[in-house]
């Protein structure tokens, strides 16, 4: 089991910058791939991005692209989201999500692929 919790969501203006944090503990140690989803009102969750275990490889959504990167810290176990030139459109409930060995999630933008979840942070942009 993992346990993940988010935090870092807030009320910004378009163009701001906000960063995410998700903080795993439990069943660490074995390595654990990473990915963040979001959830608009009235609409299904979307992929965002993800990072592998180790940090080598990245897999981001097209709309998110030069704006969002992820990143990890594993002595910490924590994994970032720093958004940038945020968009009205970005509003959501960001979800962190992982997965530990076997690696059957990763390359997956569904999150129905992903095992673990956090509950949820909520990023709202105003214009």
């Amino acid at each position: 089991q993992v346990q993940l919790v988010e935090s870092g969501g807030g009320l910004v203006q378009a163009g701001a910058s906000l960063r995410l944090s998700c903080a795993a503990s439990g069943r660490t140690f074995t390595g654990y791939n990473s990915a963040w989803f979001r959830q608009a009102p009235g609409k299904e969750r979307e992929f965002v991005l993800a990072i592998a275990w180790n940090g080598q490889s990245t897999d981001y959504a097209d709309s998110v692209e030069g704006r969002f990167t992820i990143s990890r810290d594993n002595v910490n176990n924590m994994v970032y989201l720093q958004m940038n030139n945020l968009k009205p459109e970005d509003t959501a409930m960001y979800y962190c999500a992982a997965e530990i060995p076997p690696w059957t999630a990763w390359g997956s933008h569904l999150p129905g692929a992903w095992e673990y979840w956090g509950r949820g942070t909520q990023v709202t942009v105003s214009s």
